[in-house]
């Protein structure tokens, strides 16, 4: 019986250490978006922005904005799934300031063995996930506005082109972002590092589930 245990013990341990370096190697990247990036139409920097937004534009691009309609953003990370951290790839496709497509896979030994495909367009969202579909929920939909206004800090021209939008000065190192959500708004507070001139964090609150009872802090920290 011992002896039985001993393999055993053996077996789970090999499994959990062929787990584990499965979760070290990173996937290949998504093959690479094909179509170039046009000539840019741009616009003036307004003159009347509050203080820490103006040095941050003025900053990461200077006095001419260029105006962005849809990006196709691609990259790899860490993806947390039940306490474990998956290597991940992702591509997002962004109709500027309108909807989005996110596809995600969180992959062991480098291949995929969990997918999120989410869309948002107009206004509504659906959530194809490892547990089921999710759509036809306010409070995501709710949600989705949000991450397709917070994931813009990628492509942060829309906060001055898009007219919709509008910054509101708080102190020197803060700001309100005010954004559209069908006949609503919804609020970011930005705040600015005092040093650099950029974005140090980006907060709103909002519901992390259909069945939430109130809304809860969201806080984006780009790092780097």
């Amino acid at each position: 019986m011992i002896k039985y245990i001993i393999i055993l013990i053996g077996v789970l341990g090999a499994v959990a250490a062929a787990g584990w370096l499965g979760l070290q190697v990173q996937p290949k990247p998504f093959p690479a978006y094909l179509e170039q990036t046009p000539a840019l139409n741009t616009v003036e920097l307004p003159a009347d922005l509050p203080a820490p937004v103006a040095r941050y534009y003025e900053t990461i691009i200077g006095d001419r904005i260029p105006v962005i309609e849809s990006a196709v953003i691609s990259g790899r990370g860490k993806l947390r799934v039940f306490g474990l951290r998956f290597p991940a790839r992702f591509r997002f496709t962004h109709i500027a300031g309108q909807g989005y497509r996110h596809c995600i896979e969180a992959t062991i030994f480098g291949y995929p063995v969990m997918k999120v495909n989410e869309w948002y367009l107009d206004g509504k969202a659906r959530m194809e996930l490892p547990v089921g579909v999710i759509e036809n929920e306010p409070k995501i939909d709710m949600a989705a506005n949000l991450s397709l206004w917070g994931e813009a800090v990628w492509l942060p021209s829309i906060f001055i082109t898009d007219l919709r939008a509008r910054w509101e000065g708080v102190d020197d190192t803060t700001a309100r972002l005010v954004v559209p959500f069908d006949e609503e708004e919804h609020t970011f507070i930005v705040t600015f590092d005092p040093q650099t001139g950029l974005i140090r964090a980006v907060e709103a609150m909002r519901y992390r589930e259909a069945t939430d009872e109130a809304k809860i802090p969201w806080r984006n920290e780009p790092l780097a």
